[in-house]
C-alpha cells in the first residue's frame, strides 16, 4: 500500500507542475481574477491547496496547525508561491515514499479550523489528502478555460506516462 500512496505523490507533483506551468502563462490581473469560485480566483484556489497540504503533513507528523481562516492568502506573489508549492510536493514525496510503519493503521487526533476535536483514521485521511488536491486542481482547470487559457491534461494514467 506504501507504494501506492508514494505513487500518488508523485502524481500530484507532476500534475502540480502542470498546472503551474499554465498559470504562469496568466498575468497576475488574471490570476487574482474573482471568477465566483469558493476561493475566488485562481490564485486564492493555488494558495488554499498548499495551506490543506501544509496543514495536513503538520499533522501526519504528529504535530498541530495553528487555525487559520481557509482562504488565508500565504502568498501574494506568484513566484513566492511557485517556491513553496515546489517545496510542499517534494516533502509530500519524501513522506510518502518512506511511510513510517503502521502509519495507516493508526488514528490521527487533531483539532480542526473550526476548533472542533476529531480522529480520523490515517486509512480515510490519507485517500482525503490526494482527493482534496484533485479537487481543487479541477475547479483552477474551469478557471483557466474561462479565462481563456488551456488548461492542462491532469488525468493520473496521461500524467504518470514515461
Amino acid at each position: 500500500m506504501t507504494t501506492d500512496w508514494a505513487l500518488y505523490a508523485r502524481y500530484n507533483r507532476l500534475a502540480n507542475e502542470r498546472l503551474y506551468e499554465a498559470c504562469a502563462r496568466l498575468s497576475d490581473q488574471d490570476r487574482w481574477r474573482d471568477l465566483g469560485a469558493f476561493f475566488k480566483s485562481v490564485h486564492g484556489t493555488l494558495n488554499h491547496l498548499l495551506l490543506g497540504d501544509r496543514i495536513w503533513m503538520t499533522r501526519f507528523a504528529g504535530g498541530s496547525h495553528p487555525s487559520t481562516g481557509l482562504d488565508a492568502i500565504l502568498f501574494e506573489s506568484f513566484d513566492e508561491l511557485c517556491a513553496a508549492r515546489a517545496e510542499m510536493d517534494g516533502r509530500i514525496e519524501r513522506f510518502f515514499a518512506a511511510l513510517p510503519d503502521g502509519f495507516l493503521d493508526r488514528s490521527l487526533s487533531y483539532v480542526n479550523n473550526a476548533g472542533v476535536a476529531s480522529v480520523d483514521p490515517a486509512a480515510v485521511i490519507v485517500p482525503h489528502f490526494f482527493n482534496h488536491q484533485t479537487h481543487h486542481r479541477a475547479q483552477i482547470h474551469t478557471l483557466l478555460s474561462q479565462l481563456g487559457q488551456a488548461p492542462p491534461v491532469l488525468d493520473l494514467h496521461r500524467v504518470l506516462r514515461p
